[in-house]
């Protein structure tokens, strides 16, 4: 395939778009509230009234509006200024009523409001495409300029030139610690191989495990070919050859899309050998995993590919040097991949003007709790949690107060209310006693019990140790049970005590990152919510 050829697929199918089109989400939440029978619903009423002609219903991925599911938006292209019409709880039996709005006929359907901040704070970047695309057709994403900066690298970029523009553009990791991308694909670049091969591998962390976290399975399932895209430009720019998307067994929808994507982008010879008709050879294979929260750690994660037990191991050798199979690897998560085409063809120096002076580009993230409007968002990094959690998120249902809201899965740290006019940033959140994380963020109100929080998020870590190393394994058992003990009301001050020495010591003496940063939840709630452990302690006898 040339960039003839790659053009004219886009022309095609931007012709044949009709001047209606409705849009039904079919990712996975929508899918679990019957999606796929609403749309079934809506293609047959179309077909019925004789609108065939005029009206396309497509399946889409993430709407982000997740709590109000099935979302079905209605465009029409001859009124490119509007917004259209998106409708909200939408069951099989309002298709009929949908259809006759189009005419002008009035509807009971329940409506959402696109002037809502939840939508018009956001700035999609990874999320341009979701809930747009049809992502089971490789047409669709090429007529949104798909592939288009996989061309430009193979026809016009040479590998440190990819390099140079991804460490220009400051993007650094999505995954969580927030490594700079550009510099980890330049170790991979310059590594070399043992001396029988100098073979290289790329992977996509997609074992997304954090408790309230779905950003990366809902990239996968509304815009593969786009996280394809990027692992293919990243092959090229350290010199890989193969590629691995390691994804968790519960996410079924997001690997048969996946699966599609490759076949699709075989069939058409943008993976494979020769690529756009090059040098480049690039293929990309499919890893699934049991649901281990440990294998989202890099060592365990390669570990679980090569066909081992899933456990970490200490480092270096990192796996830029020793990876798979010994080899330099790659390994970025599926965010920080869907960032990858739009800095390639809009630039580096565009994509380094949005956020802050060291937190460049976009961050997506999960609002989910208790908040009226849970669903995925994509805003600049800086933004506040105030305007995230009040102004985009509508706040606690029924009038309620937000007390805190914890970031970074249980890797993170819970953060009060009053710090909410703090920047969404890795300094900053790191500053509060938090993280980024992949980017889960759960809302709590006023009737939370703190202490059960830590317990909880400690009682995920002490289930999902591996258990190789002593800290995480014996630590996180010793801390649960001092903070059912607090919870119980059985606890004493010396309890307390032991608690933060035993948290200090499981932070800086276990092996992987899961130990070590297990502690943060317990360690954040005892910074601002210190007085809710003295009250549970100070009825206690000593």
């Amino acid at each position: 395939m040339d960039v003839t050829e790659l053009l004219e697929i886009a022309q095609q199918e931007r012709q044949s778009q009709k001047p209606v089109q409705i849009r039904c989400c079919v990712a996975a939440g929508c899918l679990s509230a019957n999606s796929q029978a609403v749309k079934q619903r809506l293609e047959e009423t179309v077909t019925a009234e004789n609108l065939v002609e005029k009206v396309e219903v497509r399946g889409v991925g993430c709407m982000r509006l997740c709590c109000q599911g099935p979302l079905v938006q209605v465009e029409k292209n001859t009124e490119p200024e509007s917004l259209g019409t998106l409708y909200e709880k939408v069951t099989p039996d309002d298709a009929p009523a949908i259809i006759a709005a189009l005419n002008g006929g009035e509807t009971t359907v329940q409506q959402g409001d696109l002037t809502h901040p939840f939508f018009t704070s956001q700035m999609p970047i990874v999320l341009e495409n979701s809930g747009k695309i049809d992502p089971e057709r490789i047409q669709s994403y090429i007529a949104a300029e798909g592939y288009q900066a996989l061309y430009h690298v193979l026809r016009e970029m040479t590998p440190s030139e990819v390099v140079d523009a991804i460490t220009r553009s400051g993007l650094r990791g999505r995954g969580g610690a927030g490594y700079p991308t550009g510099l980890k694909w330049a170790t991979v670049a310059k590594a070399k191989g043992d001396e029988q091969s100098d073979r290289k591998f790329v992977i996509c962390n997609a074992d997304e495990g954090d408790p309230g976290a779905f950003m990366d399975r809902s990239v996968l399932e509304s815009d593969p070919h786009r996280v394809l895209e990027g692992m293919a430009i990243a092959a090229y720019a350290v010199g890989a050859n193969q590629g691995y998307i390691y994804i968790r067994a519960e996410y079924p929808v997001a690997i048969n899309r996946l699966q599609t994507a490759i076949r699709q982008a075989q069939r058409l010879g943008i993976l494979g050998t020769q690529i756009f008709d090059s040098r480049f050879d690039f293929k990309i294979d499919i890893r699934i995993g049991a649901g281990a929260y440990v294998c989202g750690e890099e060592t365990a994660l390669m570990a679980s590919i090569e066909g081992k037990r899933g456990t970490p191991h200490p480092r270096p050798p990192y796996p830029a040097e020793s990876g798979l199979w010994g080899h330099p690897t790659l390994i970025n998560n599926v965010e920080t991949y869907a960032n990858v085409a739009p800095i390639i063809r809009k630039g580096a120096d565009w994509f380094a003007s949005i956020g802050t002076s060291k937190s460049k580009g976009t961050k997506v993230f999960a609002l989910a709790g208790k908040i009226c409007n849970t669903g995925l968002i994509e805003v600049p990094m800086g933004t506040s949690l105030k305007q995230i959690v009040e102004a985009m998120g509508g706040g606690v249902p029924d009038g309620g107060v937000v007390k805190a809201v914890q970031t970074g899965g249980p890797s993170g740290g819970c953060i009060p209310a009053s710090a909410f006019d703090s920047p969404v940033d890795y300094e900053s959140l790191t500053q509060l006693g938090s993280m980024m994380g992949s980017g889960g963020m759960i809302v709590m109100d006023e009737t939370t019990n703190m202490v059960d929080v830590a317990r909880f998020f400690m009682e995920f870590c002490m289930d999902e140790s591996c258990g190789k190393c002593i800290p995480c394994r014996v630590g996180t058992v010793q801390l649960y049970k001092l903070l059912t003990k607090i919870s119980e009301g059985k606890a004493s001050f010396a309890d307390l005590e032991l608690l933060e020495e035993l948290c200090d010591m499981v932070k800086h003496t276990s092996l992987c990152g899961l130990g070590q940063s297990a502690p943060n939840p317990v360690f954040s709630t005892l910074r601002y919510f210190r007085d809710e452990y003295l009250t549970l302690i100070s009825g206690t006898t000593q």
